[in-house]
């Protein structure tokens, strides 16, 4: 039986203990391979376009670039990578800031080995993985009730697609990748509870914050 191919991860840290700490974890497992350390955002950047890795695991605290700056640059390249942040910061406005500009993954420092190694595995395939302390403050917030917790760019997002608009279509529009607006829709589906753009559209549609286009309700 063939090998199964390893889940190439780039860690971004700037604290050697944690950095090498964090390697050593990860590569305890068969099925990750660690590809390359980086010790500033600059740097994640260019070594996640120079080595191309499944995964970024991201601190949120760096010098140079922050992780939502980070985030947003690698996400918007040709070829991103899953990006999973690892932080100390449990506050939900870095949470949807990281989540809105394309990361699959907030977990904090607290977590344990055999959790964070789920979560590298978890976001290589795609999946969405918050902490459970960090979702129940996103997901609990009441500053915006009246739209469902949607920040003004999800609103936005909603409102194009209740118009036919595509995620491609979209992306153009709001001048961003494909992949950030796919994780804008993700944190959409959680905030309202929906499985689907088009139950999304039409919670909208019916709590008035948006105006759903007949015609193209079934391609949604």
């Amino acid at each position: 039986m063939a090998a199964l191919e390893r889940v190439t991860v780039l860690i971004a840290e700037d604290h050697a203990v944690v950095r090498e700490g964090t390697r050593e974890m990860l590569e305890h497992d068969d099925l990750i391979s660690v590809v390359g350390e980086a010790m500033d955002g600059a740097t994640a950047v260019s070594m996640t376009m120079e080595l191309a890795p499944d995964v970024l695991l991201l601190d949120m605290s760096l010098p140079d670039l922050n992780g939502i700056e980070v985030t947003r640059r690698v996400c918007e390249a040709a070829h991103p990578p899953n990006v999973l942040i690892l932080s100390a910061y449990d506050d939900a406005d870095y949470v949807e800031a990281a989540l809105s500009n394309g990361a699959l993954g907030y977990l904090l420092k607290t977590a344990g080995s055999r959790e964070v190694i789920a979560a590298v595995l978890a976001v290589s395939r795609g999946d969405i993985v918050l902490h459970p302390a960090v979702a129940h403050k996103v997901l609990g917030r009441s500053d915006n009730v009246s739209q469902g917790g949607l920040t003004n760019r999800e609103l936005e997002i909603l409102r194009l697609a209740a118009r036919g608009e595509r995620t491609r279509d979209i992306a153009v529009t709001l001048d961003v990748s494909t992949r950030t607006i796919e994780s804008h829709f993700t944190s959409i589906y959680n905030k309202l509870g929906v499985a689907s753009r088009t139950e999304a559209v039409f919670y909208g549609a019916e709590h008035g914050w948006v105006t759903r286009k007949p015609e193209s309700a079934g391609e949604l």
